[in-house]
């Protein structure tokens, strides 16, 4: 019984963290799903279950692995890509970052 609360909890910290690191209030998130805000914080506090839809849907917004959620297993193809990322980055001038992390905040915020 323990390990299923414990598995719950795991699942609810990814969650929120997914929904933070997405730039996302709960508010939006709920919206978003069609749920009320109570019910993401229920989620995230793991008070509530989560069906399997749910985080399929919980994985399409935040743009994270479902396998990810589950188990907090990366994706060797994401971190490959990330990889790539940060070593061209690390090419780039101070300016150039710069005009990166803007670009990126635009295109956060036009989703």
């Amino acid at each position: 019984m323990e390990d299923k609360e414990a598995l719950k909890k795991q699942i609810a910290e990814r969650l929120k963290l997914a929904r933070e690191l997405s730039g996302l209030s709960q508010a939006q998130a709920a919206t978003i799903l069609n749920f009320s805000r109570p019910t993401i914080s229920e989620i995230e506090q793991g008070r509530r279950n989560v069906s399997g839809t749910e985080l399929i849907q919980f994985s399409d917004i935040y743009d994270v692995d479902v396998n990810w959620i589950l188990s907090g297993a990366e994706d060797e193809y994401a971190n490959s890509k990330i990889q790539l990322a940060a070593r061209e980055i690390s090419k780039m001038t101070e300016d150039e970052v710069n005009k990166l992390f803007k670009l990126l905040s635009s295109m956060k915020k036009s989703r």
